[in-house]
């Protein structure tokens, strides 16, 4: 039997997913922004055939899931068709490291979510962004699943999305400005005696979340603050998650050719044309910046090479102008391709958590932020991603995001990275553009726009 490929009238992939937000499993991967040639590729996955909520070693896990996809065989090869037409996605929490190295213990979850989360999907919807084209793409024993999922997605299609609610709430900073000032200035300490090269130090806000604020309509709002290549909403185990990310973590094709996309360096949007080239010029033009950059893609360089063949880690792009509606940021390219002896799981345990949100040294970077940062990271700063049947694999870094644990409580951060040129009071202010578009879609009910209806 071959694969399942069900063409499907194209509609918003916004209003696909609305009949199922919220729901255990269901996840959607929106390229809600096209950048740096990424963008153009967005997926609906339901009813998965199997959940691995909080395992005992997610990696463990995911090389089980590994061998159940494979038993489904080959999705359809062409060029044409989706990357990604069924397989693994879950989730990571950055304390999800501690599988892999000797960490300190973390800090209690206040927000309540699991460390790890995976579906298995035999069925999942594809959409083409560029191409405004739709499939059902199901393994072969899917078949008669793969139709009911085209054929709510059909209804789904003709359903304008509601009003969004006019419930809003109000996240609170965790650590006061000095608090957070203190901690960076403890970690440029630590920089100038030579313990550690870059340390990224956030910051924490979070409320509890309205009893009759829909989950969706958070989402909604934030896609609408901050549309980015990497957005996300995946729902584990009573836990929700809302992501913006603009950050690729690491990609694999098919045939074993490897990308991380690191980011490091921003500066704010101008309020200007003339305002905002400046602004860009500034960042490119900056040495700090630059460096900062350079030290993440030197860790990169390490950690790929421990799976890539010798030879094949290459940089073809240094410090490269990506522009987000927010913000202008610094991002590198860095390839390799892997060994035959190697998949997407080795790489991503080479590499887990990224380099651009632990700093370098890495290991030593994390345990210094054990103790400057008050409160558990959980997802900010861990990965989501897809594993598909064929051995393809993309993944984010969980940055600006909006998580809503089991309690209820509602959690944003940000940070950046420290160099021992940093400057304590810039660079909490950095923390603060960043994550300006999360506190404006918790708390502003902006209107609804041709963009989330058409995307």
């Amino acid at each position: 039997m071959s694969w399942v490929m069900l063409p499907i009238p194209y509609c918003s992939p916004v209003r696909a997913f609305a009949p199922f937000a919220g729901q255990e499993g269901a996840v959607l991967l929106e390229s809600a922004l096209s950048a740096g040639g990424r963008g153009r590729w967005s997926y609906l996955c339901v009813a998965p055939d199997r959940l691995e909520v909080d395992p005992d070693d997610p990696f463990a896990t995911l090389a089980d899931l590994r061998q159940q996809m494979h038993s489904w065989g080959t999705p359809v090869a062409d060029p044409a068709a989706p990357p990604f037409q069924g397989g693994v996605v879950g989730w990571l929490s950055y304390e999800a490291g501690r599988h892999l190295e000797r960490l300190p213990i973390p800090r209690p979850d206040e927000v309540d979510t699991p460390e790890a989360a995976f579906g298995l999907y035999d069925v999942v919807a594809a959409f083409d962004t560029v191409q405004r084209r739709a499939w059902v793409c199901a393994a072969p024993s899917a078949r008669a699943k793969a139709q009911a999922l085209a054929a709510t997605v059909r209804t789904a299609a003709d359903t304008p999305l509601p009003l969004l609610s006019p419930l809003a709430t109000t996240l609170s900073a965790d650590q006061s400005r000095a608090e957070a000032e203190q901690a960076i200035g403890q970690a440029i300490a630590a920089i100038w005696a030579g313990e550690i090269f870059q340390a990224n130090v956030t910051q924490r806000f979070s409320g509890q979340m309205p009893d009759c604020l829909p989950v969706w309509d958070l989402y909604r709002r934030l896609r609408l603050a901050s549309p980015a290549p990497f957005a996300a909403m995946a729902s584990f185990g009573g836990a929700h998650l809302l992501s913006a990310s603009p950050e690729r973590f690491v990609a694999v094709s098919a045939d074993g050719q490897v990308e991380a996309r690191p980011i490091k360096g921003t500066r704010p949007r101008g309020t200007t044309p003339e305002d905002d080239q400046a602004q860009a010029a500034a960042l490119q033009a900056s040495v700090k910046d630059r460096a900062e950059n350079l030290m993440i893609v030197d860790l990169l360089r390490n950690d790929l090479s421990r799976v890539c063949r010798v030879g094949s880690v290459r940089v073809p792009v240094l410090c490269g102008l990506e522009s987000f509606p927010s913000v202008h940021h610094l991002v590198s390219v860095v390839t390799g391709q892997l060994t035959e002896q190697h998949d997407a799981l080795s790489l991503l345990r080479a590499s887990f958590p990224g380099g651009s949100i632990t700093g370098a040294p890495k290991i030593h970077a994390m345990e210094l932020l054990r103790d400057l940062e008050p409160c558990r990271r959980g997802l900010y700063c861990g990965s989501l991603l897809w594993w598909g049947a064929d051995g393809a694999f993309d993944s984010s870094i969980l940055i600006r995001s909006l998580v809503v644990g089991r309690s209820g409580r509602i959690a944003a951060q940000a940070g950046g990275g420290i160099v021992s040129d940093s400057d304590p009071a810039a660079e909490w202010q950095e923390a603060m553009i960043k994550i300006a578009p999360l506190l404006r879609a918790v708390s502003n009910d902006p209107p609804l726009s041709d963009r989330e209806e058409t995307a």
